[in-house]
């Protein structure tokens, strides 16, 4: 069966299932692009709140595809340039997104399919989970901004421990770190996941759009430059219809239902 990015709506949240059943949905130049023109798309849909990316089955995603990878080998440098540019358009797509995207993960978490977790704002895991940067074990060096996300997220002992030696580090490990949001029985990732999403499309979206741009300006921004990010954005939505809605029902003791 060919590799392909499944697209669903579950009420206000969109649905992402990686599904490439042949190779434990590894990835490839065509889910990248999905995921891309997914995204776009649900950018300018009011009606989608959040995204949720998962994997078909029991595995969220085994990375690359070995065998693709090897028969790329034997063709210019370019293609493989391509390929990880495409998975790259993906990462930026999911980070610069306004909207909140939650990884549900089950099974394994390898290679670009770490990257691909670590991208998301939040990852929800079943606790037979595993997460491993697998690259190492194949000669091979980290892409999906793997290094990136564990440079900020872990001590540089840990991270290099995790990207050296290809340690596998289940759900509860990574929780413990700070990883990963939630744990849960196997097989309901998907589910928590969902219940987060609505937890999160009930609140304010310029908030959360928001929320989500500063936290990614925090990384490389001096505390100046942060407090003026801050300052702008808190105005714009002091002064957006939502910060209204949201004033005016917490004073009135009143569930908000915002635009």
């Amino acid at each position: 069966m060919p590799a392909q990015l499944k697209s669903a709506s579950q009420g206000r949240t969109l649905v992402l299932t990686i599904s490439n059943p042949d190779h434990r949905n590894a990835l490839g130049p065509e889910i990248y692009a999905a995921g891309v023109e997914a995204l776009n798309a649900a950018d300018s849909n009011n009606d989608v709140r959040s995204v949720v990316i998962t994997g078909a089955g029991s595995t969220f995603c085994a990375g690359g595809n070995l065998q693709r990878l090897l028969d790329n080998r034997g063709k210019p440098r370019e293609v493989q340039a391509q390929s990880i540019d495409g998975l790259h358009g993906w990462i930026e797509a999911i980070r610069s997104f306004p909207k909140p995207v939650i990884a549900a993960v089950e099974g394994a978490a390898a290679g670009a399919g770490f990257s691909l977790a670590l991208a998301c704002d939040f990852i929800v895991a079943a606790n037979n989970a595993l997460f491993v940067m697998a690259y190492s074990s194949v000669a091979l060096s980290p892409d999906g901004g793997g290094t990136w996300s564990l440079a900020r997220a872990l001590p540089r002992q840990l991270a290099n421990e995790l990207l050296m030696c290809g340690e596998r580090l289940g759900a509860p490990r990574l929780q413990a770190l700070g990883l990963v949001n939630q744990v849960t029985a196997p097989g309901a990732a998907l589910d928590a996941a969902l219940a987060l999403a609505e937890r999160l499309n009930e609140r304010a979206p310029n908030a959360l759009a928001s929320i989500k741009e500063l936290m990614n300006d925090a990384d490389g921004a001096t505390l100046q430059a942060q407090l003026a990010n801050e300052r702008d954005h808190f105005v714009r939505n002091l002064h957006h219809v939502n910060g209204g809605i949201g004033i005016s029902a917490f004073l009135d003791k009143k569930k908000p239902d915002y635009s």
